[in-house]
């Protein structure tokens, strides 16, 4: 796991990306927050009544000075970023819908990233999966070419790293869905210095059983192909024939990937999210994310029951994205 994040670290080097933490008054926050700072690597960004937030720090006993604090209540460039929100928004809301709305420090948040003042945003521990992401889609949006975010784990286990997909934001995706979710899964792998080899999971490998779902997952892969014919990419696949070359040799002989896949793009939110927890429980991973992927700038979502080291985690994750 160390040997993860020496690697992002790396790529920081010397960058000083800033990173939104909207929820502020959160001890895992304020702790994370202070390591960072000290480290030098992100210059954090905390959204919220500078008085109570430094009052907090101190409850706690962390330091804080490193960071920059900023109250939607007093920011000075507040009609700045009701303009910029009214405009992005497309008349779906009024100057006076735009300030009150930008008193929630996730739209807050979200806007210091868009408008360019801060490189991405970490929130979750207090709030909801859609409080969290619904800002970043109706403000950053997806990149060009990507209709929906998706969301992956990177899952670690000494010197093994691999990709699983989409196991946070999808709960039945379709072919074009699959196709975006492989090829932005493909991006994410190399942020971490892993080569994608990209497997399509099935409960069917290369027509060995049809289905609408295995036909689902075969078009997918004709898609994604046709969007990057360089990516190493092939399904359907049990996950077996993708991961064990005897049995990919085989099931699969003809496959450029010989059962050496390390990025794995699963059928359904159902498929993914049961794959990662089994890696995590029995084989003894650990399970990095959710990492969002296929938005403009990066914007994160812890989970409520996250800890300070995740937090920490994340927002280096989150700076990486950004560079």
């Amino acid at each position: 796991m160390s040997n993860l994040f020496d690697t992002l670290k790396a790529k920081m080097s010397g960058e000083s990306k800033r990173v939104v933490f909207p929820e502020a008054l959160d001890e895992r926050i304020l702790t994370a927050v202070s390591k960072l700072g000290a480290e030098g690597l992100i210059t954090p960004v905390l959204v919220g009544n500078k008085e109570k937030i430094e009052q907090k720090a101190t409850e706690v006993g962390v330091d804080i000075s490193t960071s920059d604090i900023l109250d939607p209540a007093d920011y000075e460039a507040l009609d700045e970023m009701v303009e910029s929100f009214v405009e992005r928004r497309k008349g779906k809301a009024t100057d006076e819908q735009a300030r009150d709305i930008l008193q929630s420090g996730n739209y807050f948040g979200t806007m210091l990233v868009y408008m360019g003042k801060a490189d991405g945003l970490v929130s979750g521990a207090v709030h909801s999966t859609a409080d969290t992401v619904r800002p970043a889609l109706q403000i950053i949006k997806t990149k060009p070419g990507i209709k929906k975010t998706s969301g992956v784990f990177i899952m670690v286990r000494e010197e093994e790293k691999y990709v699983f997909a989409d196991c946070a934001i999808n709960i039945s995706p379709d072919s074009k869905d699959l196709a975006e979710i492989a090829l932005a899964s493909a991006d994410t792998a190399a942020l971490f210095d892993i080569d994608p080899k990209v497997a399509m999971l099935s409960f069917s490998t290369k027509g060995s059983a049809k289905s609408p779902e295995t036909e689902r997952v075969s078009e997918a892969v004709e898609l994604a192909k046709q969007q990057n014919s360089d990516l190493l990419i092939d399904g359907e696949f049990q996950f077996d024939a993708a991961f064990v070359p005897s049995v990919a040799e085989k099931k699969a002989p003809n496959s450029p990937l010989k059962g050496k896949a390390n990025t794995f793009i699963f059928p359904s939110l159902e498929a993914g999210n049961i794959g990662y927890k089994i890696a995590q429980r029995l084989g003894n991973f650990d399970a990095v994310g959710p990492v969002l992927q296929g938005l403009n700038q990066p914007v994160n979502d812890l989970s409520r029951g996250c800890n300070s080291d995740d937090v920490y985690k994340l927002a280096i994750i989150t700076a990486a994205q950004s560079l």
